[in-house]
């Protein structure tokens, strides 16, 4: 059975979904964002798994998300407040600390128990990278250009693109060697400490399947501290949960008509003549539109969701090939009282409570927790990234109990020679003896916990193989080659199918700009 038409409809209620479709529901256009799920969200999403905690299920906090998209759809007066995380606190082996804060000086102040020297060298340092991050930034709302195409307009763009950018040619090999070195090699022109190393190299081990030594990971730092919030709301905590950031999108978006629908999964992508018509969903029903936008990753939408006879072989192949393997997990955790770090000190370290904490001191801790994953196991001693928003959010637990949130790596999508299935108690007996060695007696406060592997990850929020970014954020799957060559403007080979989700350019991380760019493309060709 058909139902009414809308000028678009959005497949996937994830942030990005709903900032695509609110943009174009704001252009005047008819929308429809459809959700498989039971509540809209995606990976900003909060809900109650254990009774009386509530808990953001994959992401967990707030640092990227576009200043453009916050004032633009006015998501302060729909609900986003923004509560403040400490600085980062880094507990070191042998009970000594290091907070790495936002303030340089501060910072220097830190790193000087260290090394003087990189004390001293690291305003040079922030400064370098703060340059380079500039650059990229600006990237981010690009629209990818396809240098292979000889057609005037390709042409016309490319140009464009290089005109705009030309006040930056000199700082181009900054970016050069970001997208190119490891973050290890990266740093250590700079610094002369493994432990200063490790507290910036920790960034990126974050959601992606390499080690610090890994060609490549040093875009990866990068990537993790693009953000952009002065004036905007900050970074931190999100009142209520990260689903509080996709609650107040399609609240905003309400005002111009945007509907939303749960409990409707897709069985297939409605395709005419080489033009995507609408979508039918699992039990039936049609829903024809003009255009369809999917937030679903690139891999679930061409490979799943589209017949592949509508799509050139050489297209499939690019994006079957395109890397999604993911070694990242998290555990949700309700709990008696937070982790109590046995290196914290509330007067050398200048705040109440570490409610932001990486568990990654050095430089080999971390690079061996890779080569275990390489091998096919999951690591004995993971990396893991704690937060505790309970302390500053009062609406996510019972009076007097919290939740903790686990981020970390590496337990591969598929284990060589094992099963998850028989492997899991194991995994979190590691992860839970792990947080031991830092917050002595944490595992004895879990009340119950929610556990996800990258296999989780991909049946409950649809990431790809579990991949927080649907995709590596390698110089391969970047830019115009993000999810493949030829199509990294958000277009596919069929006419009014695009993709808006974090398979685009630029990548994951709760941004809101693929959605924003998809939008500004999908208007562009209506002629608005």
């Amino acid at each position: 059975m058909a139902q009414a038409s809308y000028d678009a409809l959005i497949l996937g209620a994830g942030h990005n979904g709903l900032t695509c479709g609110a943009y174009l529901a704001k252009a005047g256009l008819k929308v429809l964002v459809l959700e498989r799920r039971h509540l809209i969200g995606g990976a900003a999403v909060t809900e109650e798994v254990v009774p009386g905690f509530r808990w953001s299920v994959a992401s967990y906090v707030m640092s990227l998300l576009s200043p453009r998209v916050i004032n633009d759809l006015e998501l302060r007066k729909f609900g986003l407040a923004v509560l403040p995380a400490n600085d980062l606190f880094v507990p070191l082996e042998d009970g000594d600390h290091i907070v790495f804060h936002d303030d340089v000086k501060k910072t220097q102040a830190q790193f000087a128990r260290f090394s003087k020297h990189d004390a001293e060298i690291y305003p040079e340092f922030d400064q370098y990278l703060r340059e380079a991050t500039n650059v990229v930034r600006r990237l981010l709302y690009e629209t990818p250009v396809d240098p292979s195409r000889r057609d005037w307009k390709s042409f016309r763009d490319t140009a464009s693109l290089v005109w705009r950018y030309r006040d930056v040619a000199g700082k181009m090999y900054r970016i050069a060697d970001l997208m190119t070195q490891s973050v290890y090699d990266y740093l250590s022109r700079w610094f002369e400490s493994d432990t200063i190393k490790a507290v910036l190299a920790y960034y990126a081990s974050i959601g992606t399947f390499a080690g610090p030594k890994s060609p490549g990971t040093a875009y990866v730092l990068m990537h993790h501290v693009m953000g952009e919030h002065a004036g905007a709301g900050g970074w931190g905590f999100v009142r209520g949960g990260m689903g509080a950031i996709s609650n107040s999108i399609a609240e905003s978006a309400k005002r111009w008509g945007m509907e939303t629908r749960i409990n409707a999964p897709i069985e297939r992508v409605l395709v005419e003549s080489g033009r995507a018509v609408g979508v039918a969903l699992k039990g039936g029903e049609e829903i024809r539109a003009k255009l369809v936008a999917s937030n679903a990753n690139a891999k679930t939408l061409y490979l799943k969701l589209v017949e592949r006879k509508e799509l050139p072989a050489d297209f499939v192949a690019d994006i079957e090939s395109y890397r999604t393997f993911s070694t990242a997990f998290k555990i949700n955790i309700a709990c008696e009282r937070p982790p109590q770090y046995k290196a914290f000190s509330k007067a050398k370290a200048g705040f109440d409570y570490p409610t932001y904490v990486h568990l990654g001191p050095t430089i080999e801790y971390l690079e061996r927790a890779y080569d275990e994953a390489k091998y096919g196991d999951f690591s004995s001693r993971p990396f893991i990234t704690p937060v505790c928003p309970t302390i500053v959010d009062d609406t996510l637990a019972p009076k007097g109990k919290h939740v903790v949130n686990l981020f970390g790596g590496h337990a591969p999508y598929t284990l060589k020679g094992k099963d998850w299935n028989n492997e899991r108690g194991r995994f979190v007996d590691t992860v839970m003896k792990t947080m031991d060695g830092f917050a002595p007696g944490f595992s004895g406060d879990v009340i119950d916990m929610q556990v996800l592997l990258p296999p989780d990850l991909e049946e409950l929020i649809g990431l790809p193989q579990g991949h927080i970014f649907h995709g590596e954020l390698s110089p391969d799957q970047l830019f115009f080659q993000r999810p493949a060559p030829h199509y990294a403007d958000y277009r596919s080979p069929i006419k009014g199918l695009y993709l808006c989700g974090s398979s685009a350019h630029p990548g994951g991380g709760v941004s809101g700009i693929p959605g924003y760019n998809a939008a500004r493309e999908i208007l562009k060709d209506l002629g608005k």
